[in-house]
């Protein structure tokens, strides 16, 4: 899914209807039309998830990392319970953010010991529920601390605990900036020891550490030397440790392109890098350690195309405008209004016509049903000509999606999701 030349420059990979498919000019996803997935899924708009392409992502990441690394999927990615169960299949653990997202994977039937907890503002209910659940509670504050040694006693249950570090440095090239500075995610490295201890006088049992620093990231140098820093700072804080590190999430923040300009995330030396660090580093001062990768975006983003149809088309002022039934409140982030600073289009397409050519193009503005101006999906778009009832595909939509968006604005009905 992703290409790297002579010179080891990555190149562009397939992308929206090359990446899905094509066949009599019409777009398919998962080897199904997308007029007869309309149709399956009872109507538009409807997101839908192609299986074989999130499979051969993992197969992927998974020949670029050393066999030694873990991979865990990040469910707030997309935790459609399909897809949550397909790739529960593929990876070795998931990394939850909510009670709700533990119940889900625990329904999956993945060994509570697999799954973590990440996340600030853990209730004590939630806590309760980790520790009867027997799943990994990463610790992002000394008050999480006491509420998990509580949780414990009246329980009877011994709590399992890694601590997540908010590490002194921030991850350039990041979508998100997750570390580095003041967060709310984490504890400072400079009070770990001091928690560290702490946790060592409670029944809470020490497992390692988690550090997240960064998300969207498109330039493996900088996930690299990130990686590299990463390690160094847990082996350091590994002597303050109430026990042997067995655990060691080194985060993900692998990102994903979303516009022309945008190029692939290289593996390659990612994994080399993870290599040299786990002969090094890893094996000499974290001997008992099990590193892992965390991902969601990465590993379900370009596996997901947002299908909605047109039901308007107007002009006004020498701009024509493709209203659909769709918008933000189902696919949030196309609109530009999910974290990011610059707003660019998602790769979009008629999908009846992908393959059409230059000739009988037009630029409009692919508008949403909300009554505000941010409903915007894409602007000066060139486009085959539309009518109403035609689809529109919005690519790139595997990943913070559905869930991420305000699907109760202005009242329309929430969008279907199909994996196939």
């Amino acid at each position: 899914m992703s290409a790297v030349d002579e010179l080891g420059v990555t190149a562009a990979a397939p992308y929206g209807p090359a990446l899905h498919g094509v066949a009599g000019g019409e777009l398919t996803i998962g080897g199904i039309p997308a007029g007869l997935l309309a149709e399956r899924a009872g109507g538009t708009p409807f997101f839908a998830y192609d299986r074989a392409l999130i499979a051969a992502r993992v197969a992927e990441v998974r020949a670029a990392l050393p066999g030694a690394v873990e991979l865990s999927y990040a469910v707030k990615a997309n935790p459609m319970p399909a897809v949550l169960h397909c790739l529960s299949t593929l990876v070795d653990g998931l990394d939850v953010a909510s009670a709700g997202e533990m119940l889900a994977a625990l329904d999956t039937g993945v060994p509570p010991a697999r799954i973590a907890f990440a996340g600030p503002g853990k209730t004590a209910a939630e806590l309760r529920q980790a520790v009867a659940a027997g799943v990994l509670v990463e610790l992002e504050s000394a008050t999480e601390l006491a509420r998990l040694a509580k949780a414990g006693e009246e329980l009877g249950v011994r709590p399992r605990a890694a601590l997540r570090i908010n590490p002194p440095f921030a991850v350039r090239g990041s979508g998100m900036k997750m570390g580095g500075g003041p967060q709310q995610f984490g504890v400072d490295s400079e009070q770990a020891p001091a928690l560290l201890a702490e946790l060592g006088c409670t029944g809470v049992e020490f497992e390692g550490f988690h550090v997240f620093a960064g998300s969207q990231n498109l330039d493996a140098d900088s996930i690299r030397a990130a990686q590299r820093a990463t390690v160094e700072l847990l082996a350091e804080l590994a002597g303050h440790a109430p026990a042997p590190v067995r655990y060691l999430n080194l985060g993900g923040g692998f990102g994903i392109p979303y516009s022309a300009r945008d190029r692939p995330l290289a593996l390659g030396p990612i994994g080399e890098n993870l290599a040299e660090l786990l002969d090094t580093v890893v094996r000499d001062r974290l001997p008992l350690a099990r590193p892992v990768i965390e991902l969601g975006r990465y590993l379900v983003g370009e596996a997901g195309v947002y299908l909605t149809r047109v039901v308007d088309r107007k002009e006004s002022r020498g701009t024509v405008y493709l209203v659909v039934d769709g918008g933000l409140h189902h696919q949030l982030a196309a609109t530009g209004n999910l974290g990011r600073a610059l707003r660019r289009n998602y790769p979009l397409a008629l999908a009846g016509q992908v393959d059409a050519g230059p000739d009988g193009d037009e630029v409009v503005d692919v508008v949403g049903c909300l009554c505000t101006p941010l409903d915007l999906l894409g602007k000066a778009v060139s486009l085959p000509r539309a009518e109403p009832g035609d689809l529109i595909a919005v690519f790139q939509a595997g990943a913070y999606g559905l869930t991420a968006s305000p699907v109760a604005f202005l009242g329309h009905p929430a969008p279907r999701e199909l994996l196939v």
